[in-house]
């Protein structure tokens, strides 16, 4: 598939604004994380993908891009919780994230001292909810190398 066939949606496609591969489902929320430096501001959002709107933004905060595509992850989980949303899946492009979500913690290496504390605590709250709430919602893998790039992704490479 060529770059600009991706400049705007199919014709066939009514279900998202956004110019997604055929094979990425619309009804669904993408998030991603940037870092600047590593650790550095960690920031995180999620993209709604049929509308193209941001659901949320945490951050900035220092951190990690590991840390902040695992709280995207967990921040997406509860929010579709609290809000009733079970038919949606969610995008993201970090195996790390998926499989730290999978195991309910968070195995970063980053330094626990003042600077960080904050959001030491932000990382046990999730890891909280993921022990105590059943996750029904597929996490998916966005295959960048594939599709290009998340439409949750900052554009900052």
């Amino acid at each position: 598939m060529k770059k600009n066939e991706l400049l705007n949606p199919p014709d066939w496609r009514n279900d998202t604004v956004l110019p997604l591969p055929n094979e990425v489902k619309a009804n669904a929320w993408a998030v991603d994380a940037a870092c600047s430096g590593n650790p550095g501001p960690m920031e995180y959002q999620c993209i709604d993908l049929s509308t193209g709107t941001q659901v949320f933004h945490f951050g900035p905060i220092h951190g990690t891009n590991n840390i902040g595509e695992f709280l995207a992850i967990v921040h997406a989980l509860a929010l579709m919780e609290k809000e009733g949303i079970t038919d949606k899946v969610i995008y993201s492009d970090s195996v790390n994230a998926q499989l730290w979500v999978a195991k309910k913690q968070c195995k970063t290496k980053l330094e626990r001292n003042a600077q960080t504390e904050e959001l030491y605590r932000i990382i046990a709250r999730a890891e909280h909810w993921l022990k105590t709430h059943p996750i029904h919602t597929p996490i998916l893998k966005w295959e960048t190398k594939k599709w290009g790039e998340c439409p949750a992704d900052f554009g900052r490479k």
